[in-house]
């Protein structure tokens, strides 16, 4: 426990908006590179587009503005078309403009972000085992895991979004 009176790291702006609390690779550089090596390890083999979907539609759920942010310029930069970005929270609805493969992908991404019943899914888990070799669904389900961490981060320190510029972190 610390006896430190210094202000906190948040200030809450006019609008009532708060302020970055932290930077996490500043803080503990040694936690931020491990996410780095587990996100450049998790994304191996998985098609840009495709993992730039996933990261948005879990920054979608997680209400991540930072990594949403980030991840719609990156898509973008990919060459992502925008029509497809801006239906992205709306998939199941959206027939036509995602392949099954993609929908498997974004149904699997929702099922492990939002473990409502405390699981996956059968019937979800079997749709993307059905779209994806084992090691890509191994890398799949990696990569789904460490955008929720990613978005948990950027959540908690209050990353602030906007100044992201596509390739700042490759």
């Amino acid at each position: 426990m610390t006896t430190d009176t210094t202000a906190p790291t948040t200030a809450t702006t006019a609008t009532g908006t708060h302020g970055p609390r932290m930077n996490l690779a500043d803080v503990a550089p040694e936690v931020y590179q491990a996410m780095v090596a587990l996100e450049r390890a998790s994304k191996q083999g998985i098609d840009p587009t495709l993992a730039e979907l996933v990261k948005i539609r879990a920054s979608q759920l997680n209400h991540c503005a930072f990594c949403l942010d980030m991840h719609t310029k990156d898509a973008r930069a990919a060459g992502e078309r925008e029509d497809r970005i801006f239906l992205l929270s709306a998939w199941e609805e959206a027939t036509g403009y995602y392949t099954e493969k993609e929908r498997a992908a974004l149904a699997l991404t929702e099922a492990v972000t939002v473990l409502t019943d405390g699981f996956v899914p059968d019937a979800v888990y079997a749709r993307a085992a059905e779209q994806f070799e084992e090691a890509e669904l191994a890398r799949l389900i990696s990569m789904i895991i460490t955008i929720n961490a990613w978005n948990r981060i950027a959540v908690t320190t209050r990353a602030q979004p906007g100044a992201y510029r596509p390739g700042m972190y490759a």
